[in-house]
């Protein structure tokens, strides 16, 4: 039976999971079970992990990513370094989307209210307002019309 974790600030997180050490976690998180969170990430407020993720150590997330059910964000280039000094932490902008089962590479960058489909494999930074899929990931489709796709209001405000 999965046990609530209140993690501080409305935030939740479902066991079994791991939460690494210095994890910082906004307001009203949630975090599924048997997710992984390495040591010192970084959740901006409204974040919302699905089970079985894992975000490795020094990973950034803005406010209001949505990180799907077993998508992996790395840090290692060359694993295993065992030499954190040359881990490359991915970045993830406010309002992005990593779609279940998608691989981020090391150092990748995914700009703010970008989608990265489920299955893909990001191996370079995604603008931000684009939609990539695919394995190595590609250009897809801007978030407006993947959201009129969807039946849904843009969640872009409009600016460059």
């Amino acid at each position: 039976m999965n046990e609530r974790i209140d993690v501080g600030a409305e935030s939740v997180a479902w066991s079994p999971c791991h939460l690494g050490e210095g994890l910082t976690v906004g307001r009203e998180c949630s975090i599924g079970a048997l997710a992984h969170i390495g040591r010192n990430v970084r959740l901006g407020n409204g974040c919302r992990i699905q089970g079985g993720a894992y975000i490795a150590d020094g990973s950034i997330l803005g406010s209001n990513v949505f990180i799907g059910p077993n998508a992996t964000l790395l840090n290692d280039l060359y694993p295993p370094s065992k030499d954190s000094t040359k881990w490359l932490p991915v970045r993830v902008a406010s309002g992005a989307v990593v779609g279940g089962g998608a691989t981020v590479v090391a150092g990748v960058s995914i700009g703010e209210n970008s989608v990265l489909g489920a299955g893909a494999t990001l191996t370079r930074n995604l603008p931000k307002n684009e939609v990539w899929v695919g394995t190595p990931a590609r250009y897809h489709s801007t978030r407006e019309e993947y959201e009129r796709k969807g039946g849904r209001e843009s969640t872009t405000n409009g600016e460059d």
